[in-house]
């Protein structure tokens, strides 16, 4: 591979991001194998947005690679106000290997990786979530064995977790559904990407405002909060509208016997999905939980294992001068 940042999965062919599902794959059944990798190399972590599996699989996820991580909260940062992203970009690079982003707005990570010499992974963004679509698309292929032609029906919002997870399908050869209400579609951008894409590699993507249709012979049904962070003045509302798409057991019935339910997590039960679907045996949230460690790992392995070590320092060092 010769990418240096991961963020997106759009800048990806499809033959890497099968190199990195099958390192994900290795290093999960043989991880002591990658223990010392990332010896003694530094992952600072930016986090605008709060989280239990970014921070974990992260924090954790360097460390049993051998490196060590630096977690930066929202005040201590402040991306774009307290301090510019060129600025911040410019400092870590001389200091650390990699940086990892959780924020907002998409164009801050798009800027961190422009501007830094070390590698920048997408945390997540209100665009999109490459990590976790990494970790879905691992699961699927731990479960299903197969990713080209396989049905992938999303049901709710269609946010950054249903474009990540369109990109990808289109990637791979995926047959991808988003069902959404009618007016929260995903971005045009992204489904006319998804759906070009998708023609140059037998998949598909399709967008519908019916449910049953997409969750018809499905192989995988996928739902999301339906208010996600920085929208929960909107909360009250969207529960009206989206009920309807609630994942219950009556919508879990159009699918194939052995379809399996996902959840990028966290889940409110009672919501985007019933208490019988989540905690049933064809849920595997939790292994797909697991999987953002794993896919991180190959991430953070490929990205970082070349970078050097040590402060950027000019050629020569000047004389010191003395009174």
């Amino acid at each position: 591979m010769n990418i240096k940042d991961f963020v997106s999965i759009r800048d990806f062919s499809a033959s890497e991001i099968e190199y990195l599902l099958l390192l994900g794959r290795q290093i999960k059944a043989h991880p002591g194998t990658y223990i010392d990798t990332l010896k003694g190399k530094t992952l600072v972590m930016i986090f605008e947005k709060p989280s239990l599996r970014t921070r974990v699989s992260f924090d954790v996820g360097i460390q049993q690679l051998g490196g060590f991580s630096l977690y930066l909260s929202p005040s201590e940062i402040s991306l774009g106000k307290r301090e510019s992203v060129y600025d911040v970009a410019k400092n870590l690079e001389r200091m650390v290997q990699g940086i990892m982003v959780r924020t907002f707005a998409h164009e801050v990570v798009e800027d961190m990786a422009h501007f830094a010499g070390v590698p920048v992974i997408n945390g997540l963004t209100d665009y999109s979530h490459p990590c976790q679509a990494m970790a879905d698309y691992l699961t699927m292929w731990e479960t299903k064995g197969n990713l080209e032609r396989l049905k992938i029906a999303y049901v709710g919002d269609g946010n950054n977790v249903a474009h990540s997870l369109m990109f990808t399908g289109a990637q791979l050869g995926a047959e991808v559904w988003v069902a959404t209400p009618p007016g929260y579609e995903p971005r045009a951008d992204a489904i006319a990407w998804a759906q070009g894409r998708a023609s140059e590699t037998g998949g598909s993507c399709r967008i519908t405002n019916d449910a049953k249709e997409a969750a018809a012979g499905a192989d995988v049904i996928y739902t999301d909060v339906w208010t996600s962070m920085g929208q929960e003045a909107e909360a009250g509302r969207r529960r009206d509208v989206f009920r309807s798409y609630q994942v219950n057991s009556a919508l879990f019935a159009c699918a194939k016997p052995d379809a399996i339910f996902m959840h990028c997590l966290p889940a409110h039960r009672g919501e985007e999905v019933t208490y019988e679907v989540i905690d049933s045996p064809h849920s595997v949230v939790f292994q797909q939980a697991e999987n953002r460690l794993h896919a991180e790992k190959a991430i953070m392995l490929e990205l970082m294992k070349d970078v050097s070590m040590g402060l950027m320092r000019p050629a020569a060092m000047p004389e010191l001068v003395h009174a």
